[in-house]
């Protein structure tokens, strides 16, 4: 005779049990997050730079606490393409956070945007929020820093709207003899003598292009690189300048560059003039390998003489 098959039982669970592992479940989708992707732009005048400092007004404190109101959130924490000096302006900074993924509600980051944009003063927007990899950091999977710097030589000519974006000379200028001493400096080298030294840091910076160009009194140095330390283009900026009012021969800055320290006879310009106009990446699937690339500490011993090849001279479009 075959047995009478028994009845399976489930598993009892109690109600503790049940309320427990609810809790869990709600706990474990409040710890996803989503990685967004902002794009950033201000007058720098009066900001004292990008990075939050005690008791002072900065670009990255003011985006945190705009973020930490509007999301009803812990005040996150932004990661920077290029940590911009006090006065400097950005139209193309690049900056990551990582939210709570159940933060953004059901309008998601372009319902965002709008609501940050009646939150913010009107020296500072985020013009884009869009959602990246997880493996998108907008410092170390950068490829390359656009800024440009504009400087006005004929005060008489100076628009007095433009005052705080660009550096009246009481001189004429040579944009030609500029440009040639410029390309003495171009490729990968140490620009220590054009950097303020922070402990640890390398200064050895791959610089792809730098370039003026004129438009009646108008002049604009377009400047291009992989990264670059602090003032490093308002020092390449006033070294030219002694070169374009005839102060120092064409051959001058890459005295000063090969010298490896600081010389008394650069001037560094004032930030007004100086304004971070884009940030280059490369595709989502070379965006890991990017970033570990770029944490990489170069030295003296690593410096390509190949490394402003012509390829490297055009920036890759943004994806």
């Amino acid at each position: 005779m075959v047995p009478p098959t028994q009845p399976i039982q489930a598993p009892s669970i109690d109600q503790g049990e049940s309320t427990a592992v609810a809790g869990q479940l709600v706990e474990l989708a409040a710890q996803l997050t989503v990685r967004l992707r902002l794009d950033v732009a201000y007058d720098g005048t009066d900001f004292s730079g990008w990075a939050s400092q005690p008791g002072r007004r900065t670009v990255q404190s003011s985006l945190e606490e705009a973020l930490a109101m509007v999301l009803r959130i812990p005040q996150p924490k932004l990661t920077v393409a290029g940590r911009t000096d006090a006065g400097v302006h950005a139209r193309g900074q690049v900056c990551h956070v990582d939210l709570p993924h159940d933060a953004l509600g059901a309008g998601g980051p372009r319902a965002l945007t709008r609501r940050l944009a009646r939150l913010l003063p009107t020296d500072l927007r985020v013009v884009c929020i869009a959602p990246v990899p997880d493996n998108f950091d907008a410092r170390f999977s950068a490829v390359w820093r656009r800024y440009a710097y504009r400087v006005c030589d004929n005060p008489a000519a100076a628009d007095p709207l433009t005052r705080n974006h660009v550096l009246v000379w009481p001189r004429h200028l040579d944009e030609k003899a500029m440009n040639a001493a410029a390309q003495h400096l171009l490729g990968e080298h140490d620009f220590a003598a054009f950097c303020k030294r922070r402990q640890g840091a390398t200064t050895i910076r791959t610089l792809r292009e730098l370039a003026w160009s004129r438009e009646g009194d108008s002049l604009t140095a377009r400047v291009i690189a992989d990264a670059f330390c602090q003032r490093m283009v308002r020092s390449l900026v006033g070294c030219l300048i002694a070169v374009g009012e005839r102060r120092q021969l064409v051959d001058w800055p890459l005295e000063v560059l090969s010298a490896l320290r600081r010389d008394p006879g650069v001037f560094v310009v004032p930030a007004r003039g100086l304004a971070l106009e884009e940030v280059g990446y490369p595709g989502n699937t070379e965006l890991g390998t990017r970033a570990w690339d770029a944490r990489a500490v170069r030295g003296p011993k690593e410096i390509r003489a190949d490394a402003c090849g012509v390829s490297d001279l055009r920036p890759r479009t943004q994806t």
